[in-house]
């Protein structure tokens, strides 16, 4: 449960995210349930309790649960609340979340995982705003304002029967989607930055010395499958393993599994396999000329760059790791055709 003055600082510029920061805006004075809905890591529950910092009921509690976590019978009784003699140690009576927040906001995080018995029971809270405890017979009257989260597509689910229609109609009176951090470019800096200087403080340390051009490039080029979470561990990660505190950041550990020594995806604990360090490598062709193989493979990697920097020469250059002259040293040693770069690249 958060406090009355727990609101979280949001970072964000690009234009997208700031559409969205307006729909909160609009439907946060409003008493209605409202769905919360982005992939994984985009940061729905800080919108979520954005919502109800924003709307009337900010003085009020405002209550987190999180669904997927609990059992179908202990999130009934921790919704709902429970009599004592209700079930087998349940030696006295428990307030349920509803309760908890009477007059407030409650977040139904991971809403997708909810059984359709505990869907019917949410339908009703919504309908009439009533409960009734586990156990127990009598009605109790609350006020709460519900927020679902998810990162599901309810709408699918409900056609397929694994959603009660009906509460979806009723939770997506609006809905929020949150766009993922790849629709959000102008931030991935801004946000990088501020979780170093957050981490920098956390290993007591006096200062961020910053990123290198060569580690803000990668920022702003990895993909985020795992979004604005993914990028917070990338940049921390960094931070915490840097040796020297005053150096700027050149690399960033965007894989935590990335080693030598890395695990197959055939390795078992206690393989009665022989070790070795070769196990699972195929050896090369031999004999070859191995001058003329690496000039190859160097060749092959130049023109893979420059497919994925879409003939963006520095940016090619970036994505190997050199710089932008001697990455036309490359293109003039193995005779690659910048032709078609040049446009794209002219604005360098």
């Amino acid at each position: 449960m958060a406090g009355v003055h727990d609101s979280p600082t949001i970072i964000g510029e690009a234009p997208a995210f700031l559409e969205m920061l307006e729909h909160v805006s609009r439907a946060a004075p409003l008493s209605k349930p409202v769905l919360v809905v982005g992939e994984r890591g985009t940061g729905k529950e800080l919108i979520a309790s954005r919502l109800h910092f924003l709307s009337t009921r900010w003085e009020s509690r405002v209550v987190k649960v999180n669904c997927a976590a609990l059992t179908e019978s202990i999130l009934e009784s921790e919704l709902f609340g429970h009599e004592a003699g209700a079930f087998t140690g349940a030696v006295r009576a428990h307030t349920g979340h509803f309760e908890r927040a009477d007059g407030g906001t409650l977040i139904l995080d991971e809403l997708a995982t909810v059984s359709l018995r505990m869907q019917e029971k949410i339908l009703r809270v919504i309908e009439y705003g009533e409960i009734q405890r586990v156990g127990g017979n009598d009605s109790i009257v609350v006020d709460v304002r519900i927020v679902g989260s998810t990162n599901a597509d309810l709408k699918a689910l409900a056609d397929s029967g694994r959603f009660r229609p009906d509460l979806l109609d009723r939770l997506a009176f609006d809905v929020i989607t949150i766009p993922p951090l790849r629709e959000r470019v102008e931030d991935i800096l801004p946000l990088a930055y501020a979780f170093a200087v957050n981490m920098a403080a956390e290993l007591k340390r006096d200062l961020f010395p910053g990123f290198s051009s060569r580690a803000s490039s990668s920022l702003l080029k990895h993909q985020w499958p795992g979004n604005v979470r993914e990028l917070k561990n990338a940049v921390e990660r960094s931070v915490y393993r840097s040796n020297d505190p005053e150096a700027v950041i050149d690399r960033i550990a965007f894989d935590p599994f990335d080693s030598p020594f890395r695990l197959s995806g055939d390795a078992t604990a206690g393989s009665a396999a022989e070790p070795s360090p070769r196990r699972g490598r195929r050896p090369p062709l031999l004999p070859t000329d191995l001058v003329e193989r690496l000039k190859d493979t160097e060749k092959q990697f130049i023109e893979a760059a420059l497919d994925k920097a879409q003939f963006n020469q520095k940016v090619a250059a970036d994505l190997l790791g050199l710089s932008y002259h001697q990455f036309r040293g490359k293109l003039r040693k193995h005779a690659v055709d910048p032709r078609r770069a040049q446009a794209q690249d002219s604005s360098r």
